[in-house]
């Protein structure tokens, strides 16, 4: 490049005619790092931009059809829980709903609502609205972020965990209980151990429907979550997600987060995914040859040493032992084991390694290893914590209100600590 990165970029938003959000958007970066681009290289906030960016701008402004393409194509329109309905309904059962563009639009509304999920910002849109929590397999985390993201958009919540205590150990129809449910409550989050069983719930109301995960089937809203999160970090980092090296390691074939985040992976350019199991917990051969189909690389293998080579995403899963059907295996052998010595040995230092949780921490679980608690590559608290502003976001989407959060804001009135956990200092107010 001859000229300043600055100048290249705006003779590029110029000559397509775009704002610096639109552009943003158009090229797949968040616009905080294409606001670091643009400062003029002395500047103490100055990035470079990553030679990707650079080559995939000027291959648009030097071909005409694309530049055409780039400053004219359409964007969808109306409001986004429009565009990810499903037959019409504001409901969230699968990451197949989602485009490219629709996530981004997410993630552009769960930017907003950080102020409120990091204690600063308080917002009342939803006062008066109730959520049902209606979880029939065991939760603690996700049901947990669902009722605070809820209550922190004002609403209110009511939960039920189990199935043994519901109607439905009395016969009573998934058809009855979530027609029944609908008269009680706004909106119902449902965790249920059957495949499908989510969007028969769906079915038999008009209400806003979340699938807080259905057996081995999807687990949408920790995908998305998991999505930004990655794309976050390599935010920090200064990387695109085009382009990157995606290590899946653990329990493939059971573990739902991952069936959900390869897809949503999927909508991005030319990554690399490869998918690390013990034998017999394959990702499932649809999911690989559907995310072949999209032009990426997908390589399988049963070494975490070969698999986690020049890795820049690590997404470790536990054995999902509760879903075994004829499957012998009891856990992971220690070499199948990702800790400090494995990460130090295959990755780079700006490595993220994470996790959906719960990560199975007992003896001989060799489950992703606590000694990475304290290395600043292990992203998987502040994954957590990213669940409640995507939540959040979802929740505003469904409900229709996502566009009166910014006015509603106030300060908070209480004295919240400076950062959450005892070793978040590093990273807090970063992103």
């Amino acid at each position: 490049m001859t000229v300043s990165q600055q100048v290249f970029l705006r003779d590029a938003m110029r000559r397509l005619n775009l704002t610096r959000d639109v552009f943003a958007g158009r090229i797949g970066v968040k616009r905080r790092a294409l606001d670091t681009w643009l400062l003029p290289e002395g500047s103490q906030e100055y990035r470079a931009m990553p030679e990707v960016v650079s080559r995939f701008v000027t291959e648009i402004v030097e071909n005409d059809s694309l530049l055409q393409k780039y400053a004219h194509s359409t964007v969808q329109s109306g409001p986004l829980r429009n565009r990810i309905a499903v037959e019409g309904k504001h409901q969230l059962l699968s990451v197949d709903q989602f485009s490219r563009e629709s996530v981004e639009d997410l993630f552009r509304i769960a930017d907003h609502m950080q102020p409120i999920a990091r204690r600063q910002k308080v917002s009342r849109v939803l006062e008066g609205a109730v959520l049902g929590n209606l979880f029939f397999e065991a939760s603690t985390r996700t049901r947990v972020s669902f009722g605070a993201a809820f209550c922190r958009l004002g609403g209110s919540v009511c939960d039920t965990t189990g199935f043994t205590f519901s109607s439905m150990a009395k016969g009573e129809s998934i058809y009855d209980t979530s027609r029944v449910m609908s008269g009680y409550v706004d909106a119902m989050v449902i965790r249920h151990p059957e495949k499908g069983s989510v969007a028969e719930f769906a079915r038999a109301t008009n209400i806003p429907v979340v699938n807080g995960g259905d057996g081995p089937g999807e687990h949408p809203s920790q995908a998305l979550l998991d999505l930004y999160t990655i794309l976050t970090e390599f935010s920090r980092l200064g990387k695109l997600l085009d382009g990157a090296h995606i290590a899946l390691a653990g329990d493939l074939k059971y573990g739902r987060t991952v069936h959900s985040l390869i897809k949503l992976l999927a909508l991005y350019r030319g990554l690399k995914f490869t998918l690390i199991s013990p034998k017999g917990l394959e990702m499932p051969d649809y999911i690989v040859e559907e995310t072949s189909t999209r032009g990426h690389v997908i390589e399988q293998t049963h070494s975490l040493e070969t698999g986690l080579v020049g890795a820049d995403v690590i997404y470790a899963t536990r054995v999902q032992k509760e879903r075994f059907a004829a499957e012998e295996l009891e856990g992971y052998t220690p070499d199948f084991q990702i800790n400090k010595a494995i990460v130090d040995k295959c990755c780079g230092p700006d490595v993220i390694v994470m996790h959906p949780l719960p990560r199975d921490s007992r003896e001989g679980a060799n489950d992703l290893s606590v000694d990475l608690n304290h290395d600043p590559r292990l992203a998987i608290f502040r994954q957590t914590d990213n669940g409640i502003p995507v939540r959040m976001a979802i929740f505003a989407v469904l409900l229709g209100v996502e566009g009166l959060v910014q006015h509603s804001l106030r300060d908070v009135t209480w004295s919240p600590p400076s950062h959450i956990g005892p070793d978040d200092s590093v990273f807090h107010g970063m992103y």
